[in-house]
């Protein structure tokens, strides 16, 4: 699995994506997303308040509850604003 961070989230954690391999009980983007903070301080960081996290799987946006699978690309986000 593919995990890409944008914005403030890359600059935390410190790259702007990863390959990953989540062990089987993570199943949706929501346990992905806690998994994903204990793999550093800065990944700790960057997704200890999951409200203002966004989140796409193969570049479709989607609800934490989502299912995710070994071959998705993942993109973790702030929420976006335009004007």
């Amino acid at each position: 699995m593919k995990v890409l961070y944008f914005a403030w989230l890359r600059s935390k954690i410190g790259v702007a994506s990863e390959d990953v391999t989540p062990p089987p009980e993570v199943t949706d983007v929501g346990g992905l997303v806690e998994w994903l903070k204990g793999r550093s301080p800065g990944h700790a960081e960057a997704l200890a308040n999951a409200a203002v996290v966004k989140a796409a799987i193969n570049r479709e946006h989607v609800p934490f509850d989502h299912p995710v699978g070994p071959g998705d690309e993942v993109a973790l986000f702030p929420p976006v604003t335009g004007g």
